[in-house]
């Protein structure tokens, strides 16, 4: 098994494409029509065959997201990069346009005062997976789900928020993203994490966060 990586090692791979989120690394790019996102996919989908390291593709009208990551390890690896590399390298020859400020993914926290007791109800519910390094979280391994995980609270009586959504966006993007909800009516509850993480209330008090960075 390969080693995580950590962000210094980002950092220095020069990966100017991609931004990392939630444990994988991500890219969008737009490669000028469909029949090209399509031609995009073909090759990426040809070198990932040569490596022997698959990533996730998704073709949309007018873009299409890539995500890079190790599901054996939980994480990033160099393998990753290597691919990461290898796909800048073909998109670039393709003439598509990276759009690493459009990246972003949501998860979902749900506060509780005891995570194992309450967790293998949601494993079950949403048919999930565990992550081999963070044990307070449910995956789906197909991606079709946002990943659940379970953020510790006091007991409490209810009705009080439980659930709130994490938004990850790239490092670059997030202080313009906390501002535009501040604008549409937010309140900031909390930047002491800042930048890597910013909490917002909207109008009616429900939290939500904007995440960057590395968990």
């Amino acid at each position: 098994m390969t080693d995580l990586i950590d962000k210094t090692a980002f950092d220095a791979a020069g990966l100017d494409d991609w931004r990392h989120l939630l444990n994988a690394l991500h890219a969008r790019y737009d490669p000028g029509s469909y029949a090209a996102g399509l031609a995009l996919v073909a090759a990426i989908g040809a070198a990932a065959e040569e490596l022997d390291h698959h990533p996730d593709l998704d073709l949309r009208w007018g873009h299409v997201n890539v995500k890079v990551t190790s599901h054996d390890s939980g994480g990033v690896t160099t393998r990753d990069l290597r691919l990461a590399h290898r796909i800048t390298e073909i998109a670039a020859a393709a003439g598509a346009v990276a759009r690493p400020e459009r990246v972003q993914r949501v998860e979902v926290a749900l506060d509780t005062a005891d995570w194992q007791r309450i967790r293998p109800f949601w494993k079950a519910l949403l048919d999930g997976s565990d992550n081999p390094r963070l044990p307070d979280e449910v995956i789906d391994p197909d991606g079709a789900m946002p990943t659940l995980w379970f953020q510790g609270a006091d007991e409490h009586e209810t009705p009080r928020q439980r659930f709130h959504l994490d938004v990850h966006v790239p490092r670059d993007v997030a202080e313009t993203r906390v501002a535009a909800a501040l604008a549409a009516g937010g309140t900031l509850v909390s930047d002491a994490d800042a930048p890597g993480f910013v909490v917002l209330a909207d109008p009616d008090g429900n939290k939500a966060c904007v995440c960057t960075g590395w968990r």
